[in-house]
């Protein structure tokens, strides 16, 4: 039953650490903290296992851990013999993680997000049917709606732009974004 116990708090203390750190509850205190999860602990004793705890759910959650990832970090966290943690106390961060994971990372994408973001993107092929030109008709035509919002925390609806792009002008943006994404990979290796 201390086993249960000690997973017990431990998760409490990382959905409360959670909470104000990512969520913005303001109102969670580090008192708040001790006195509902670790009131027999001394104050020393207490800022000891909140720095660690802390510190360990930030590496989790700025590396954006997959499972494989967190039983690996975990794992060599329980094999130090200071400052380490123990087993029931990894068991905790993974039960934590389970469930927390894609609440913590929206909430680190919409605190760090300025500016517009795209919220969906749809597209179809049409064929022109009627245009000033003879040559203009039957020739495919992408049209492309773009849903813009202020940021991801904006209840705020969404606009709209829509436009049109012949087969040229496709193959320049397509172009175009297969060079940002090689960037992008040559940068992350």
């Amino acid at each position: 039953m201390a086993d249960e116990e000690e997973i017990r708090r431990v998760v409490g203390l990382l959905n409360g650490l959670a909470k104000r750190e990512y969520y913005g509850n303001k109102d969670i205190s580090d008192d708040f903290l001790k006195t509902e999860l670790y009131p027999d602990d001394s104050e020393e004793d207490f800022s000891v296992r909140l720095t660690k705890c802390k510190n360990l759910l930030k590496s989790i959650a700025s590396a954006d851990m997959d499972f494989n990832q967190l039983e690996a970090f975990l794992t060599s966290h329980t094999r130090k013999k200071e400052g380490g943690i123990t087993k029931n106390q990894a068991t905790a961060f993974s039960k934590f993680w389970k469930s927390n994971k894609v609440k913590i990372h929206e909430s680190m994408v919409a605190k760090n997000t300025w500016g517009n973001t795209l919220k969906s993107l749809s597209w179809r092929i049409d064929i022109k049917s009627q245009a000033k030109h003879i040559d203009q008709l039957n020739t495919p035509t992408a049209i492309v709606e773009l849903q813009i919002a202020e940021s991801q925390a904006s209840d705020k609806e969404a606009d709209v732009v829509r436009f049109e792009m012949d087969e040229e002008k496709l193959v320049q943006v397509t172009q175009s974004l297969n060079e940002i994404e090689e960037r992008l990979a040559a940068y992350t290796k």
